[in-house]
């Protein structure tokens, strides 16, 4: 084994060496773990030289090379249909599964193989959509990164203001829903009334997976400012009542489409009832990040169409056209809602509306259009409030019109909710929103589009 893996060594100093098609098929064929971990590096180091072009050619190598034999797959497929026994199916398993995942599983065993196949992933979402089609390899790294990342693997832990500055640091770039503003925000944010819990796994030191950003509170709020005021007062632990989670952030790009959101929230509400034992409120304070986007598609079928904005305004007509000064309530409705902050008086009760219905009415392909709210109900929250300008930042007013959602997790809930939502797409409305829920439900189908 030795001398083979000084040819091996002696090998990759060649130009031969730098060649990734030898190099894969090499790493498939070799059974010491020696010689597959010097390949592995060696492909990794290979693939970080590498510029687009070159790694373009990459994928199409690993998509068209490296995918099953279709002969080995027939004869496989022919054998279980014939014979349909265990060792037939797991002969059709072996032959089912591309070498491209193997390949994939050996590179993971040098030093940084999870965050070079991590990082792979990025760059094939970073692609021009008119590149080759990669799909085979993305769809094999997904496969690959449910597993590794499966909520076995992952260690939760509390972020303080005494964590490393380096996983600070990295908290600041990543959030990604509020802004954060430099060093006093941050601060501020991880106070006495203020908690962050990120998951972590061992192949990735010191990089956060994913982390959320609860605000300890006396009470439900709909006001974003309450919550991120660097110069808001810090709570006492015996005033709080209410957990309020205002930021979830996946940090890895790669990782995109892996479900670890569900276990993190779930996960902070047992240590934070262990912490706070008469801790009975558990919320978000949400975005609605496509909101504006749905609002001003009066095409879509399937969303605010003409009619339907005309009967879910109806109630409003009056106030509308006479501070629009337009007779038409929706002309004047989209003419108000250029200023929104300005008109927000007589816009408040109308966008509310408008966003229940975007939330339990508007669907994509046959789901909920809002991602943030198909996360939250698909775990079993359930739709809690809905407020008016809520969000009073640039970026709130240009998603959502400054709206801001509470979703509630009411642990006894969780599970009836969950099976209700992904079953039959049925959402739990809190009692507050039930009436006014009604009133959408009777203006929504008056169009038959």
């Amino acid at each position: 084994m030795a001398s083979f893996l000084d040819k091996l060594l002696k090998l990759l100093r060649t130009g031969r060496g730098k060649d990734m098609r030898f190099l894969c098929r090499h790493l498939l064929s070799q059974r010491g773990e020696a010689s597959q971990t010097a390949l592995a590096q060696e492909i990794i180091n290979t693939y970080a030289a590498m510029d687009s072009t070159q790694r373009i050619r990459f994928y199409e190598m690993l998509c068209v090379e490296f995918s099953p034999d279709p002969k080995a797959l027939q004869r496989a497929a022919a054998n279980y249909l014939e014979n349909p026994n265990e060792l037939n199916l797991s002969q059709l398993s072996a032959a089912v599964e591309p070498p491209r995942q193997e390949l994939l599983r050996r590179i993971n065993t040098a030093s940084r193989g999870t965050e070079t196949l991590v990082a792979m992933r990025k760059d094939l979402s970073d692609l021009p959509t008119k590149s080759s089609d990669f799909g085979p390899l993305d769809a094999d790294l997904r496969h690959l990164f449910r597993s590794w990342f499966n909520r076995g693997f992952l260690s939760l832990k509390s972020i303080s203001w005494q964590t490393s500055a380096l996983i600070l640091e990295k908290l600041i770039r990543y959030e990604s829903v509020h802004e954060i503003n430099g060093w006093p925000d941050l601060r501020r944010r991880l106070q006495a009334d203020r908690r962050c819990f990120a998951f972590f796994h061992p192949a990735l030191v010191d990089e956060p997976v994913i982390f959320v950003e609860v605000a300890l509170a006396n009470g439900l709020t709909g006001d974003l400012e309450r919550l991120l005021d660097v110069n808001a007062p810090v709570l006492t632990s015996d005033k709080v009542n209410t957990a309020i989670f205002y930021s979830i952030n996946n940090c890895l790009d790669g990782l995109r489409g892996i479900p670890f959101g569900n276990f993190l929230i779930k996960q902070v509400v047992v240590e934070l009832t262990a912490e706070f034992p008469n801790m009975k409120n558990f919320c978000t304070l949400s975005p609605l990040p496509r909101f504006s986007q749905a609002l001003l598609d009066t095409h879509n079928e399937h969303g605010f169409t003409p009619r339907r904005l005309s009967a879910l305004l109806a109630d409003y007509a009056a106030a509308l056209t006479k501070a629009g000064k337009r007779r038409d309530p929706v002309e004047a409705f989209f003419l108000l809602l250029e200023k929104p902050v300005a008109n927000r008086e007589v816009l408040a009760a109308p966008l509310s509306r408008l966003a229940l219905a975007y939330l339990t009415e508007v669907r994509q392909n046959g789901k909920v259009f809002d991602p943030v709210a198909a996360f939250h109900l698909s775990n079993g929250a359930r739709l809690e409030g809905i407020n008016a300008f809520g969000n009073l930042r640039p970026y709130g007013l240009k998603a959502s019109f400054g709206i801001t959602i509470n979703y509630r997790y009411v642990p006894e809930e969780l599970e009836e909710n969950h099976e209700r939502f992904v079953t039959a797409g049925q959402i739990r409305i809190s009692d507050a929103l039930s009436r006014e829920h009604a009133m959408v439900k009777k203006a929504w189908p008056q169009d038959h589009a």
